[in-house]
């Protein structure tokens, strides 16, 4: 198999095994902050964090405006509050000074944003936009070179590579399944091979089982 038929075949295995994942809320400000506060944290902690903060400030003005001793305190589940509370209000009063209060769908504006990458703006494009982009955070990275689809070193390389050999309809739902995987079957350092039911596409399989 070519490494496009691979991918195909990678997507169908892990849509047999797990289900995609989207977010209630497909309110594009409301992504944009729960991906910033994602960062470096587990999702239950994302959640909760996130929860709270809309659960008291309902929209971007709020938020902008709300004390940042309350969001730290709000926010702080998530871990690194006090960066992450700052980021959240400075990016959301930029975005009601320039963006009239709403989120820009295009990566090329949102990475305009302090603090916004491009795996944080994919996110965005795809879970609120629902348009096709690839995000690539380290399990997508660790796992597109493992299984031998890429051979890159780092995410940016990684969602340039993908883009070229994934079939572009797979692209809003690679990257839910791939951290699926990444969190449950091909981990970090002891991924569950004897399990996997991507073994027969997958590079690192074949050079060490």
């Amino acid at each position: 198999m070519n490494k496009e038929e691979r991918i195909i075949r990678l997507v169908e295995c892990l849509d047999n095994t797990f289900e995609i994942r989207t977010f209630q809320n497909h309110d594009p400000y409301q992504v944009l902050i729960r991906t910033i506060l994602s960062q470096r944290t587990r999702d239950e902690n994302t959640d909760q964090a996130t929860n709270n903060l809309f659960s008291k400030y309902k929209d971007i003005y709020e938020v902008a405006e709300a004390p940042i001793d309350d969001v730290k305190e709000l926010i702080r589940p998530a871990g690194f509050y006090n960066v992450k509370a700052a980021r959240i209000q400075e990016v959301s009063q930029i975005l009601i000074d320039q963006y009239g209060g709403e989120v820009p769908n295009t990566v090329e504006e949102m990475i305009k944003l302090p603090g916004v990458g491009r795996k944080t703006a994919n996110c965005v494009m795809v879970f609120a936009f629902e348009l096709p982009a690839i995000p690539v955070d380290t399990h997508v990275h660790r796992i597109s070179n493992r299984l031998g689809l890429v051979d890159t070193k780092n995410p940016e390389d990684t969602e340039v590579e993908l883009t070229k050999i994934a079939p572009k309809d797979l692209w809003i739902k690679l990257n839910d399944l791939m951290v699926q995987f990444g969190q449950n079957i091909c981990k970090p350092m002891s991924p569950q091979c004897e399990i996997c039911p991507c073994s027969e596409i997958c590079d690192y399989f074949k050079e060490n089982i």
